[in-house]
């Protein structure tokens, strides 16, 4: 399944919704290709997420936990009939819905850890699929030390095709994120090379970049054609660890990562991840999502991807 850019992402969700979607983008700045995460504004509720992401030229959302609540499914706008108050609230302002990201992972041994995060990964899927979103987000995760990890990565895998299998038919693909101990692209590969063809890549450019010490020419040269999606967000080091920054304002090669995405093919939204959710201490979304967007566009416009 190919990327999706915001047009084929928005006919995707049917005439009905495209069709004033495609009415109104005459009436409006173009735009890039980019989205932002709700976890990098905990504080805000659904009228202010979509206000503020239409007001700074956001095309696209990622859905991780609105106001504190991190399964999407307890949240009242996706609940009986707010479900599809909701959806005539993102058509009204030309947005779309990038992902669902889900908590749920698969490196457990424990069978009842196991059925619990397959259960969780089950409902964001039926959640996406009544949403007419394409995308769920999971996470492997870890490679215990007291283990041997390709049978760990065989467990992951299994939990994968399984979330897969019962996505098959409902048009929502499950995205295995570049995170926790599988963030290099020999991990990644093989973990997905077993899970099947109803899974592919949300790639966290930074787990791989800074993590797992590769530089992203490397993980797309490899991985690229199972990305669907990506993660975006810098950091500069501080003591020990490192902190997340504005973007372009830290030492992680962002604007070459966008190179190598956008002259690579990739047709997806490049999403920003700002942490807030994890990291009170960093910007408020108010100063960090903006810059992000003239920050990003400007990456963008020089690799030769043009605001639609």
């Amino acid at each position: 399944m190919a990327g999706l850019n915001r047009r084929q992402f928005v006919h995707g969700l049917g005439a009905t919704l495209a069709a004033p979607a495609l009415l109104r983008a005459g009436r409006r700045e173009p735009r890039f290709p980019i989205g932002f995460s709700t976890l990098g504004c905990p504080g805000w509720d659904w009228k202010t997420i979509l206000e503020n992401a239409s007001a700074w030229g956001y095309p696209a959302i990622e859905l991780r936990g609105i106001q504190g609540e991190m399964d999407l499914a307890k949240r009242p706008e996706f609940e009986g009939s707010r479900l599809q108050e909701t959806r005539k609230s993102l058509r009204a302002l030309d947005l779309v819905v990038s992902d669902l990201g889900s908590s749920a992972h698969f490196h457990d041994r424990s069978p009842a850890e196991r059925s619990r995060n397959l259960d969780e990964g089950r409902r964001f899927v039926d959640l996406a699929h009544a949403l007419g979103v394409p995308y769920v987000r999971v996470f492997g995760n870890d490679l215990p030390g007291d283990e041997a990890p390709d049978a760990v990565m065989r467990r992951i895998a299994a939990g994968l095709r399984a979330l897969g299998e019962h996505a098959k038919g409902s048009g929502v693909v499950v995205l295995l994120e570049s995170h926790g101990d599988l963030v290099t692209s020999p991990v990644l590969g093989k973990v997905l090379g077993d899970a099947g063809s109803g899974v592919a890549l949300l790639w966290d450019t930074h787990h791989t970049v800074v993590t797992g010490h590769e530089p992203a020419a490397v993980t797309f040269a490899a991985l690229g054609g199972l990305v669907r999606h990506t993660h975006l967000k810098d950091s500069r080091r501080e003591g020990d660890g490192r902190r997340y920054v504005l973007t372009g304002q830290g030492d992680v090669p962002l604007q070459d990562t966008v190179r190598v995405l956008a002259t690579g093919g990739y047709t997806g939204f490049y999403g920003f991840e700002w942490e807030k959710f994890w990291h009170p201490e960093i910007e408020e979304p108010e100063v960090a999502f903006p810059h992000y967007a003239r920050t990003l566009g400007g990456y963008l416009a020089e690799a030769g991807v043009r605001a639609v």
